[in-house]
């Protein structure tokens, strides 16, 4: 847990840390653009853990009882197309961010 910590820290420190360095004066700033890169990444990232976790359990069920592989299945699809919906939300979210 404290390696996965200071993953974040470091990864939040890495997309910081250029708008700090591109920071211009005025009203210009990289603030709509940061936020859809991180809507989209988040989305990714947590759509990329949830639909393996569904894949593995789902392989590890039909492993353990074959003979339901059917109805398993059909959930897992369905399982699958809605964690896919919450990546096409923070896509839909990163496009109405940027100007």
């Amino acid at each position: 847990m404290k390696k996965f910590a200071k993953l974040l820290v470091w990864t939040l420190v890495a997309v910081v840390l250029p708008g700090v360095a591109f920071a211009a004066e005025g009203g210009e700033s990289l603030g709509p653009g940061i936020g859809a890169g991180l809507a989209v990444g988040m989305a990714g990232l947590g759509c990329g853990i949830g639909q393996g976790l569904t894949a593995g359990n789902t392989c590890a069920g039909i492993a353990r009882n074959p003979g339901a592989a059917g109805a398993m299945f059909t959930n897992f699809i369905l399982g699958m197309v809605l964690i896919e919906s919450i990546a096409i939300y923070g896509l839909l979210i990163a496009f109405l961010l940027l100007p």
